[in-house]
Parts: structure tokens; sequence; C-alpha cells
């Protein structure tokens, strides 16, 4: 299927949230123009999301409107977003919004700008505290230091570039049946580098950003440090993974007790604990007790 180069894809998995999932596609298919797409990765409560879908679906199946569609897959958000890229028609740039995401007045407009110069690249996300990262300026190239500034929901990559890297790893990252709930993202774009992938890398100014929710959002003290200590553990084994210097992965895990400190408009200062435990957890690639499972997020549905 030819496509013009400035054409997007949406691939958003889902729990079958359906409350911020409406308001996601309400704010994401007004600016969409024919030959995008939006993919739906439905992990449960399929029939409600296909009903929520098809309340919004656009007027036209004739190539005139965005094609929008719902698949299915086992849980773990690599891999239903691993299914939702094969189900994307052409090659278009590939956006990954959470569930919990608002795309701003003007955000498609952004990306699709950009998009016929992009092979990958990367946009700030905002929640209610601000930037989650400052990105890099414009025509900075992509390293093995920087690469850990580009979040899931704020990567850009073509279809063609993300099969050629092999797609996200479904056995890290959040919801994964493994202990490693972070990382996916720095994972697959650390072997488009080492495969020659991400010369055109682009990090886009610092106003296009897409919208969401703090990850502390609905969840009580202790559900918190268990997503805190389940995500440093996973980024924790990343480093090792990929053979970061000792002396820097060393560093890494320490910095965790200062957490609360240095990000205390969503950490307390007490969650340094978890986070150092989960980095540890990572540097030695073994959990201890008790098991922690899988991340979690409290958006209602």
């Amino acid at each position: 299927m030819s496509l013009p180069a400035d054409r997007l894809a949406f691939v958003i998995t889902t729990l079958g949230r359906v409350a911020p999932l409406g308001q996601l596609l309400d704010s994401l298919l007004p600016q969409l123009a024919a030959g995008d797409q939006v993919v739906i990765v439905a992990q449960d409560h399929v029939e409600e999301v296909e009903r929520l879908v098809d309340e919004r679906r656009p007027v036209g199946d004739d190539g005139t409107a965005p094609r929008l569609v719902v698949v299915t897959s086992g849980r773990g958000a690599a891999r239903g977003r691993n299914v939702g890229v094969e189900c994307v028609e052409g090659d278009p740039v590939l956006q990954f919004p959470n569930d919990s995401s608002v795309a701003p007045e003007g955000f498609v407009a952004a990306l699709r700008a950009l998009a016929p110069r992009l092979g990958a690249g990367a946009i700030t996300f905002r929640d209610e505290h601000g930037p989650k990262f400052v990105l890099p300026a414009p025509g900075t190239a992509l390293d093995r230091w920087n690469v850990w500034s580009v979040m899931e929901v704020g990567l850009l990559i073509r279809r063609s570039v993300f099969l050629a890297a092999g797609g996200f790893d479904p056995d890290i990252g959040t919801g994964a049946a493994t202990p490693w709930q972070a990382g996916e993202v720095t994972d697959l774009l650390l072997r488009a580098m080492q495969r020659g992938l991400t010369e055109d890398f682009v990090w886009a100014p610092a106003d296009v950003a897409i919208a969401g929710v703090g990850e502390a959002t609905g969840l009580s003290v202790t559900e918190h440090r268990r997503k805190v200590r389940a995500y440093s553990r996973g980024t924790s084994r990343i480093l090792a993974r990929w053979s970061y210097p000792l002396w820097w992965r060393l560093a890494f895990v320490a910095a965790g007790l200062v957490i609360g400190l240095r990000h205390g408009s969503t950490h307390r200062p007490e969650d340094g604990w978890w986070a150092f435990l989960g980095r540890l957890e990572g540097f030695v690639g073994r959990v201890s007790a008790p098991r922690d499972g899988r991340t979690l997020t409290a958006v209602p549905r």
C-alpha cells in the first residue's frame, strides 16, 4: 500500500479502560486525515472497546476517512504494540499513545510536518507536573547516553525502521510476564543504532508534545512504590543487557536512594529505598522477595 510520506499511524494498547480511551480518541480523531490509521490493541474488555470505537468511527470507508481498527493480543504493552504495528498498512510514521493520553490541538499537524524527514525521532511527554524529560536540542545525534530521554509514548518511528530493528522485545516493559517492567523503547533504539537505522533521528522541539497523566495518578502509596520498584528494576536490567560501564551502573543503583529528593513533585523521600531495591535487582538479574508482579496503572475505566 503506497501512502504519502507524511501519513501517520497511532498504535494504542489498552486493558479496556474505556473512559480515558474515549477521551484520547475524541482528541485525536478530528485531527486525522485520509490515509492516517489508528490501531487499538484491546487486551481486556474487548467488546466494550469495540463499542466505543464503533461510536466514534469516522464516516466513509472509501479512502476518504482515517482507518480505525481494533485487534487483540496477549498481555504486555510491548507485545500489544508489536501486534498493532503488524496490522498497520504501508510505511507511515508510528506513534504509541497511552490509552490515558490526550492529543492537544495541533498535535497531529506538528507530527505530520516532521514525518517526511523522519526515520525515527522523539517528542515530549507532559503530565500534570510538566515535561517528563527535557529532550536534547534538535540536530543532536542519538547516542547510548541520550537515548534514555525517549519514552514509549514519545517515540516516533517509521514502520519499516521499527520492523528492521526487530520491534519491541515482548519480554520486557509494562505488563510483561517477566520482572523487567521498563526499558522496551531504549532496547529498541539501541538495536536500531546497532543496525545503523537512526542516522536521521529527529528530536522534536519542546512544543511538540503529547499530554497524559503522571505515573502515580490514582495509585495508593503501596501501589506507587511497587511501580517505582518494577520500573527501576527494568531500567537497570537494560543497562546490564547493553553492557554499560560498571561504574555507571553502580552509580545508577546508588542514585535510586535519592530519587524522592530529586523528584519531589512525583515521589516521597522514602520511595528511594524501593527505587534502590529495584535497581539492585536489575543489576544482579534476580528479584528478591516479595515478588511484586506486573506494574500497575490506576486510571479509571
